[in-house]
């Protein structure tokens, strides 16, 4: 399980990297980061409140529009790597994430990223605007100080 910590609009999340995420070399592959990425997107809205739980009971999803990653450095096997995710922006339809991934002992840098997703209505799976509660949740969190 991974630890979480709340940091204002963001959460840091550190995840042990796990043999089955790495190659022949111990380095972790390109794709385990984007799976890491989601963990902390997930426990971020779970610090607000908002659980994807919670979101799909209500009739929706939070669907993947598009993702820029930059690959700094690499991780190895067993290293301990902090993911902070973070709300950028917020739209009656759109969420925006910023992400970065450092070695929790040394520090050193290893990627960054940003997400955008949209709100989806389960019954149909086209765009929909944010039940007012959970746009007022997440713009509460975007104003605190």
């Amino acid at each position: 399980m991974p630890e979480t910590q709340p940091a204002g609009l963001a959460v840091e999340t550190i995840i042990r990297a796990r043999y089955a995420e790495t190659d022949a070399m111990g380095v972790v592959h390109h794709a385990s980061y984007i799976t890491w990425l989601e963990e902390g997107r997930t426990e971020l809205f779970r610090a607000l409140g908002l659980p994807y739980l919670q979101i799909e009971a209500a009739g929706y999803f939070v669907m993947l529009t598009d993702l820029h990653v930059r690959y700094l450095a690499a991780a190895r096997y067993d290293d301990r790597v902090v993911v902070r995710a973070e709300l950028a922006e917020v739209r009656s339809r759109q969420i925006v994430f910023a992400y970065a991934l450092h070695h929790a002992d040394t520090g050193a840098a290893l990627l960054t990223a940003r997400s955008e997703h949209v709100l989806v209505a389960r019954a149909t799976g086209r765009p929909a605007r944010m039940p007012p509660a959970m746009l007022a949740i997440i713009e509460r969190a975007l104003r605190a100080p």
